[in-house]
């Protein structure tokens, strides 16, 4: 949990102290690229990390990947400009994918299934607890002390956990491999080229250049020469990063897309909710952010709960009545009143997080039990991995959308000369004198409008998540029985409870 919490409070407490970053290194126009940069740096690592700790372990992954990431802390905290911080953010990045991917897969090493929903349930109260004390921690280490500082308080959580991980984790021994292990870096390199270039063009897409633009079209291009190069070089590796049987197994290829879908869906809430809380609502920064945070309070709460229900009509059946409660609530945002009371959205996040508390859980425990612990490291990245792809392919297609609509209401504005782009709409509406009172409500509406959209496009990938479950999951999953895999654990070894 506190190897968990180093990748979980990091966006949080970082996103508070970027005026006072920007304000001493400067870089406003590439200040983005401390998230997106890190972001890319955690999604292409995810399925290396994973088939590595297949390979050789997960005690040495998690070891090297908290390592790496207090390294990158360091770094960042002595950047001299923002091109440095940026470039030592990825460093962090390149250990957070280690953290994110390897704990999961230990949580489902060390617990038999039965146990696993309150396991699961703890580490995401982690990402509940850093939702809401990073934006806190970090405006005051920002305000009060240096911004430097969210950096280094990473150091002595890391370096308690890396205590903890080295002297209490336990792997158990294993036969060894007749022939040495291969690990295919010419495929970990053509993910990681691939994933680098898709990702540059989803994010930057639309901000730093235009979409039909020649960097976008020429990254798009690139990426889609690399992801065929890609597909060759796997196919003819004895040991390959991303395995055909990821794909080819019905039930991991279903979770795969649903969790991709949960991720494009994802960003409704994330991104744009806050914008949405300031500009229609009116709310400062703090209370845009306990409209959104509400959500990490039912999300543990439902996820801790949801094997009594899988356990009684099995993981398909929950998944699918959590991903069916989700999307009657994603439609039923639009029919919010204008300007409304901040309760209402607060209501409606409060319970979205408890019905993807119930989609997601049963899913990644239903398809970790599904492999065995040579696979188990794999599956898990690759789950992961399509849930990161399909937050940045979510970011790009409602950015454009959101756009699109914001332009089009403005252009029967009551007055010239408004910005096109939500997010210099939203700096605007913070200048009381900014607009006439007629300008102002017209812009909110505005506003209203894009989110209202966003979030109708976030009900669409819920039905591409139930989709994929209705066609291809299979009713039961193919439970795998094994001993528990790891010592010291408080369920003893033996057959688990196998829930369809």
């Amino acid at each position: 949990m506190l190897g968990m919490a180093l990748a979980a409070i990091d966006g949080t407490i970082v996103s508070t102290a970027v005026p006072q970053i920007v304000g001493d290194l400067g870089g406003l126009t590439v200040f983005s690229w401390l998230f997106s940069g890190y972001l890319l740096a955690v999604t292409v690592t995810l399925p290396l990390y994973g088939k590595l700790s297949d390979t050789f372990g997960r005690k040495p992954v998690l070891v090297a990947g908290i390592i790496l990431f207090l390294v990158g802390s360091v770094l960042c905290a002595a950047a001299w400009n923002m091109a440095a911080l940026i470039a030592f953010r990825i460093v962090q990045g390149l250990g957070g994918g280690a953290l994110q991917g390897t704990v999961q897969t230990i949580a489902a090493d060390l617990y038999p299934l039965k146990e696993r929903p309150r396991i699961q349930a703890k580490l995401s109260t982690v990402w509940a607890t850093s939702a809401v004390a990073g934006p806190v921690v970090g405006g005051l280490l920002a305000g009060y002390a240096d911004w430097r500082w969210i950096f280094l308080i990473n150091l002595p959580v890391g370096a308690v956990a890396l205590w903890l991980v080295v002297r209490h984790l336990h792997e158990p021994s294993r036969p060894r491999p007749a022939t040495r292990p291969k690990v295919d870096w010419a495929g970990a390199l053509a993910v990681f080229a691939t994933g680098s270039l898709l990702l540059t063009a989803l994010v930057q897409g639309g901000v730093a250049w235009a979409w039909l633009s020649a960097p976008s079209l020429g990254l798009l291009g690139a990426s889609a020469v690399l992801a065929a190069l890609t597909v060759v070089i796997e196919r003819r590796a004895a040991e390959p990063i991303i395995p055909g049987w990821v794909w080819r197994r019905r039930t991991i290829a279903s979770v795969n897309l649903a969790l991709g879908a949960m991720g494009l869906l994802m960003v409704a809430p994330t991104v744009f909710l806050p914008t949405y809380a300031q500009s229609v609502l009116g709310l400062g920064p703090i209370a845009a952010g306990f409209v959104l945070s509400v959500m990490t309070l039912s999300w543990p709460v439902s996820a801790a709960l949801s094997d009594r229900v899988y356990n009684r009509i099995g993981f398909r059946r929950t998944a699918m009545i959590g991903m069916s409660a989700a999307l009657l609530i994603l439609l039923a945002f639009p029919l919010l009143p204008y300007p409304g009371e901040p309760w209402h959205p607060a209501l409606l996040m409060l319970l979205l997080g408890a019905a993807l508390g119930l989609f997601q859980l049963p899913l990644i425990v239903g398809v970790q039990s599904t492999v065995g612990w040579a696979e188990r490291g794999t599956t898990t990245a690759s789950v992961l991995f399509c849930r990161q792809v399909g937050q940045s392919i979510g970011a790009a297609l409602f950015g454009a959308v959101a756009n699109g609509v914001l332009a089009a209401r403005l252009l029967d504005a009551p007055v010239d000369g408004l910005p096109g782009d939500l997010d210099a709409v939203t700096r605007a509406l913070e200048d009381p004198g900014a607009f006439s009172a007629a300008a102002t409500d017209h812009v909110r509406r505005a506003v209203d409008a894009a989110v209202d959209y966003v979030y109708i496009g976030a009900a669409g990938a819920a039905a591409l998540a139930l989709l994929a479950l209705i066609t291809l999951a299979p009713r039961r999953f193919p439970i795998i029985t094994e001993p528990t895999e790891a010592a010291g654990t408080a369920g003893a070894p033996g057959r688990q409870d196998a829930a369809s």
